[in-house]
């Protein structure tokens, strides 16, 4: 039996970019390929609201940056004028607008909200009241965040769902080195550690580059991949480490197979607010070895010693001694990164995420019927 069509409205406040507005996308085309109806409502000003046609993504620009009631007023007259089973939100201010804007409609359209990190969640009534009565079905990116969600709002666990993110396997896997060196323009001769992050302090990259200057070792690059709010102070850092020869920021780039590709070492060193980052899952499907942290829903991929390696968050010298210990070790990054690639290839697929956020949008379509 065909499940029936929904009509899917998503609405993303963030005007950043990384790993949760990808997801965003790439869980909004995979959906909508199946015959499903897709929306997803942005700031105009946001990243996003851009990047959706390139995903093929329908989008509608909508004032929900803040919390204002012009946002309120606007998705408001979003749903008056089309007719949505759900409505699943992405960050804290556009999901206190949809249950704003939902509130007093009835039954339709169901809220889903998509918890993507794992920052404390408010212990107050207003925030109970967003997750145990407004919402009604909850998706974390990893089964950590699942149990601070029911832990810190009381809502239970039949309403919570754990849903990893998923990668494209056909974009992202192995492939040579020098190759991908070669056309990026980056030394061949060099061992090079880099990050996808965006520049955000807590993705750790103060720490990262604390490290590299640590190892004094000038054949040792490291490859800076995203942009964002640190940027002039993680320049300033490098000047005042004295490392600018080794260090390249490559900004924001559309695809960054080929820079995962480039790399030796993988290198996430956070120290709060992760999920399961995507780089992660990137790095590791390409055949990195990957060191990082237990931060969030990490350790549900890394298994430390297995397929990459943990470190403490915010040491940079134990980050260094790990990363001079994989340099070192040619026959270690190869055992991590093989294990790596066939944790990548049996797990981290994204049509299992696609699969199972269609199942999650019907029991809250159907369950919001009563």
């Amino acid at each position: 039996m065909t499940p029936p069509r929904l009509r899917i409205l998503h609405t993303e406040s963030s005007l950043g970019w990384g790993g949760q507005e990808i997801r965003v996308l790439t869980e909004a085309a995979g959906v909508a390929r199946r015959g499903h109806e897709v929306l997803l409502a942005a700031p105009r000003e946001a990243r996003i609201f851009h990047e959706a046609p390139r995903f093929g993504v329908e989008t509608v620009a909508l004032p929900i940056a803040r919390k204002r009631l012009r946002g309120l007023f606007a998705l408001r007259a979003l749903l008056r004028r089309r007719t949505f089973d759900v409505v699943n939100s992405h960050s804290s201010t556009d999901s206190w607008l949809a249950a704003l804007a939902l509130r007093g409609r009835g039954a339709q359209p169901a809220l889903v909200r998509t918890r993507h990190i794992s920052a404390p969640v408010p212990r107050n009534a207003a925030t109970r009241w967003l997750y145990a009565t407004a919402t009604h079905r909850i998706v974390t990116t990893g089964e950590r965040l699942r149990a601070q969600v029911m832990e810190e709002t009381g809502v239970a666990a039949a309403r919570v769902v754990s849903i990893p993110t998923g990668i494209d396997l056909a974009r992202f896997q192995p492939g040579d080195r020098g190759e991908a060196r070669r056309a990026l323009g980056l030394p061949l001769d060099a061992t090079i550690v880099g990050i996808v992050a965006t520049l955000r302090s807590w993705k750790g990259h103060r720490y990262l580059l604390e490290a590299i200057a640590g190892l004094k070792r000038t054949d040792v690059h490291l490859v800076i991949v995203g942009d964002g709010p640190q940027r002039e102070a993680l320049g300033a850092r490098v000047d005042a480490l004295g490392i600018g020869s080794q260090v390249l920021f490559a900004g924001n780039r559309d695809d960054v197979a080929p820079w995962m590709r480039a790399l030796d070492v993988f290198c996430l060193p956070s120290y709060a607010n992760e999920g399961v980052p995507q780089s992660l899952m990137q790095a590791m499907a390409c055949g990195r070895p990957v060191v990082t942290t237990a931060v969030g829903s990490i350790p549900e991929i890394v298994t430390d010693g297995v397929n990459g390696v943990i470190v403490a968050t915010e040491d940079a010298m134990a980050l260094g001694n790990v990363l001079a210990a994989l340099i070192d070790d040619a026959a270690l990054r190869e055992r991590l990164g093989a294990h790596a690639l066939a944790d990548a290839r049996s797990r981290f697929g994204d049509e299992r995420m696609v699969e199972r956020m269609i199942e999650v949008f019907g029991e809250a379509a159907r369950a919001s019927h009563g």
